[in-house]
């Protein structure tokens, strides 16, 4: 598959909600403590939150795509502070264990390929994920939850020479 890298939340957005106790849309969050057998995805982290650990729900202002496409999402965030995930050409925890997501590949113009448009199970996401990256087309990658819709991540290729030349792996993937 094609180098990549799983992009998670901003480390400013999750400090402002958890430091505001508002959302991207101006509504306060909820605060839900996790069950067991529950899914609670953190997009800060990209794995799922433990039972009994209180995770933030709220609107998030998905940076891309940008124009029609763009939509909020709900998404989980943990209470407390935890590190911003690095996925490297690995999928993220929190995609494989949701049962069923959506795989949203999108142009430089942020126009949806539909064609490369896959639903199937997170654990299952390898083949899609790698089509769609594999195709020229595609700029990046949004997966989201395919029953609600709420985004899980969005990915993004990663120039292998780059990385090779810094001698380091990404540790925050820019926006």
């Amino acid at each position: 598959m094609t180098a990549f890298h799983c992009i998670a939340i901003e480390t400013e957005t999750a400090a402002r909600f958890r430091a505001t106790g508002t959302d991207d849309r101006g509504n306060p969050l909820r605060r839900i403590v996790a069950t067991p057998g529950g899914a609670f995805p953190c997009r800060h982290c990209l794995r799922l939150a433990e039972p009994g650990e209180a995770m933030l729900l709220g609107s998030y202002d998905l940076r891309k795509p940008v124009g029609v496409y763009w939509t909020p999402s709900p998404i989980f965030l943990h209470e407390a502070a935890c590190p911003r995930a690095t996925a490297v050409d690995e999928v993220a925890p929190i995609v494989r264990a949701n049962p069923l997501v959506s795989v949203r590949a999108y142009d430089g113009q942020h126009q949806c390929l539909y064609d490369l448009g896959h639903v199937c199970a997170g654990a299952e996401v390898d083949v899609p994920l790698a089509r769609a990256l594999d195709d020229s087309r595609t700029a990046f990658v949004n997966i989201h939850t395919a029953r609600p819709g709420c985004l899980l991540v969005r990915v993004e290729r990663r120039p292998v020479a780059d990385e090779v030349c810094r001698g380091a792996a990404v540790s925050d993937p820019p926006e």
